[in-house]
């Protein structure tokens, strides 16, 4: 059996959090909201004979510092590279899932050349989400309001964490089942003082000050190929076209969607997903 390590590790100003198993070429893995890197617990087993694999808590979630500021994707992918600088990591196979895709994608943006190759689980450019948002998808997209509003919903949800959590997982499952040996480390992690401010703090940050990134140069484009794999059944191929939206900023884009998947395939698709990850690094 493969043993998952933990260290903390002083990156950009803040300590992260990070699991990390396997040898060869170093592959990180960027988890979202509201997960930390023990999402990727099923995955990084599967990839170690392969890669030297790093998970850290992004800022502000998980077991990771979480300062009152900083949760612009620049600033989130600035910590990824400092940690890679600490671990002495180069020519990284860049992973994220969720949020942490789109950390990826800025971290590519803004150091062109630097990463090996690039994976994207389960996500799209919000630019593109909002270019298309519907009223079916805002149903499901409620939380982009409510937590981006100052003060209000940290103080709600902490009366009652596993509703909101489980309100939040449970429509993004295929298979809802597969939350409930999860559910409970999620809890542990969002009940931690700091935890709720710091994981609503990304949404607080996607209406000013991320658009705001992407004006600076509205036409760069990631220069390492880019693969994504997504969930079409609760994931974010059900209702989008997932490589058109990602074609602008990512013109060598590949991949494919998941049936009776959802939006964590990590978590439901463990085997699919690295068996995608290594033929990718393989290309």
């Amino acid at each position: 059996m493969i043993e998952i390590e933990r260290e903390v590790v002083e990156a950009n100003g803040i300590k992260l959090h990070v699991r990390s198993c396997g040898n060869g070429r170093p592959m990180v893995l960027l988890h979202g909201w509201p997960q930390t890197a023990w999402s990727w617990r099923k995955v990084m087993p599967l990839l170690a004979p392969h890669y030297r694999c790093i998970a850290p808590d992004l800022r502000g979630m998980g077991d990771s510092d979480k300062p009152v500021s900083g949760y612009d994707m620049r600033t989130v992918a600035n910590d990824i590279h400092a940690l890679c600088e600490a671990l002495e990591l180069e020519n990284v196979y860049l992973v994220g899932a969720d949020w942490g895709g789109l950390v990826a994608r800025r971290y590519a943006l803004d150091r062109p050349g630097v990463l090996d190759r690039v994976g994207i689980v389960d996500i799209v450019p919000h630019d593109q989400i909002f270019a298309n948002f519907t009223p079916g998808y805002a149903r499901g997209a409620w939380h982009y309001f409510f937590n981006a509003v100052p003060d209000m919903p940290e103080k709600l949800v902490a009366q009652d964490v596993r509703t909101f959590l489980m309100a939040m997982f449970r429509p993004k499952y295929h298979n809802p089942a597969d939350l409930d040996e999860a559910i409970e480390e999620y809890v542990r992690a969002y009940s931690k003082p700091g935890a709720l401010r710091g994981g609503f703090a990304y949404y607080k940050a996607m209406f000013d000050e991320n658009p705001a990134l992407d004006a600076e140069n509205p036409r760069a484009t990631i220069a390492e190929p880019v693969h994504c794999v997504w969930g079409n059944s609760g994931g974010i191929g059900g209702p989008f076209d997932v490589l058109k939206m990602w074609r602008p900023v990512a013109p060598k884009v590949t991949g494919r969607g998941l049936d009776a998947c959802g939006h964590y395939v990590h978590e439901e698709q463990p085997g699919i997903l690295a068996e995608e990850l290594i033929a990718f690094g393989k290309a």
